[in-house]
């Protein structure tokens, strides 16, 4: 979809967007259609445009191309250039996996959807998706999600801003989830598996099949994380707490991968990338924290607890300490106010364990301040090993069972960090 704004693309991009939008106009004035309440910058485009259309057919501008590429005025189909047309089986793929045929242009499908084309296209690229000028591209179902996004904005349960984060946040996440089927394994699948059946011969039947059922299990899941982050939320104690939450975020970080690339084939290192972020994912979610992102070498992690925090970091160490294939592993864990925004987080809490990464000792977890003080109020880790000593001799005198703790913390030197300041880091590890 593309914005008919003027100024926005090449000049021929333009020439042939205003062409599109004039023809499209022009039809539904002949067919006697009432367009008095289309889109004022549509209209004007379409008026102004039209000379252009003309003046540009005569001399062989982009107007003239747009203008071959139309039906004659006998109704015969004009001819197409077979080294452009569309291969007949990704057509027929594309079909079976949108449900409907091409239909309408960017134009047609925002008058169709009763929206401004500049909000249609704010909404097309806000889910990903590149600007394909006034092609006829587009089907029933991308009418329909115009109609349902543009209608939460008009019944006010969504600002305009709003509506355009929930395009764009369920566009990237549904074009990284389906890159990541194809790759890890529909490639496979389609793999022939019959004499004579080639990979494209055997894909459709493949997907007609494996449609439904994914899309049943991605409605599932969905709904489980979304009543997951849902519950974590309504949990905050505040309203305040719902925006800016205090949590606590971790860095796990392979040692020397830049070295690693060099000296693996291409091939290796993907493996050895997806074999780490899947025992970071399994781990992170097993201990009941929340994997925000991986990047490649390096995966943050987030939870409500600091003592998850600090198991999963502890974990991470252990389990990546026996692979023989992973390089070393280090860990900084921060804890504080962090700003969620997109499934991301940001903030200074956020820099602080990216710093503590970057120092930390090999196949070791360094912790801040804040984060060691609240393992402490919680119980789960004492201030000092002589604290430590001294409430098991109080609780031996008084015949009690002295405090069980699950973590050590060992203080190490105050340093300066780039753009925090001075911090003391703390050495985390398991207590006996």
């Amino acid at each position: 979809m593309t914005a008919d704004d003027a100024g926005s693309g090449t000049a021929e991009g333009r020439g042939v967007r205003r062409d599109a939008a004039a023809e499209a106009a022009g039809q539904e004035a002949a067919a006697g259609q009432d367009v008095a309440g289309q889109d004022a910058a549509v209209q004007d485009a379409a008026v102004q445009d039209h000379a252009v259309r003309q003046n540009g057919a005569r001399e062989g501008g982009p107007a003239a191309d747009a203008a071959a590429a139309e039906p004659a005025e006998d109704g015969a189909e004009p001819a197409e250039d077979d080294a452009d047309a569309p291969d007949p089986i990704a057509l027929r793929l594309e079909q079976l996996i949108l449900g409907a045929e091409r239909r309408y242009t960017p134009f047609q499908a925002a008058r169709s959807a009763g929206v401004s084309v500049e909000l249609a296209t704010r909404f097309w690229r806000a889910m990903g998706f590149a600007d394909i000028g006034q092609a006829k591209a587009l089907t029933e179902a991308d009418v329909l999600a115009l109609r349902r996004l543009s209608g939460l904005v008009e019944a006010g349960l969504l600002s305009e801003p709003m509506a355009i984060q929930v395009a764009r946040s369920t566009g990237q996440t549904t074009a990284r989830l389906a890159d990541w089927q194809i790759d890890s394994f529909l490639e496979g699948l389609t793999e022939p598996q019959e004499s004579g059946m080639t990979r494209t011969e055997i894909t459709y039947p493949l997907v007609e099949l494996l449609l439904p059922e994914l899309e049943e299990f991605l409605v599932y899941v969905y709904r489980r994380q979304l009543a997951a982050a849902t519950g974590r939320v309504v949990q905050a104690a505040d309203d305040a707490e719902m925006v800016d939450r205090r949590l606590a975020v971790g860095f796990a970080d392979l040692v020397s991968f830049t070295r690693l690339t060099r000296r693996l084939e291409e091939e290796e290192l993907g493996e050895l990338v997806e074999a780490f972020e899947t025992t970071c994912a399994d781990l992170v979610a097993a201990h009941g924290g929340r994997l925000i992102k991986t990047l490649g070498d390096e995966v943050l992690y987030a939870a409500d607890d600091a003592g998850i925090a600090a198991e999963i970091g502890l974990r991470l160490i252990e389990t990546l300490t026996h692979d023989e294939t992973m390089p070393e592993l280090r860990v900084g864990i921060a804890f504080g106010t962090v700003t969620t925004r997109m499934g991301d987080v940001f903030g200074t809490t956020v820099n602080l364990a990216s710093r503590l990464t970057s120092i930390a000792p090999k196949n070791a977890v360094l912790v801040d301040g804040a984060f060691a003080e609240e393992l402490s109020h919680t119980g789960a880790a004492p201030v000092s090993e002589a604290e430590a000593a001294e409430a098991a001799a109080k609780a031996e005198k008084e015949g009690e069972e002295p405090p069980s703790y699950r973590f050590a913390l060992q203080p190490m030197w105050q340093r300066p960090v780039r753009g925090l300041g001075v911090v003391e880091p703390w050495l985390l590890s398991r207590r006996g």
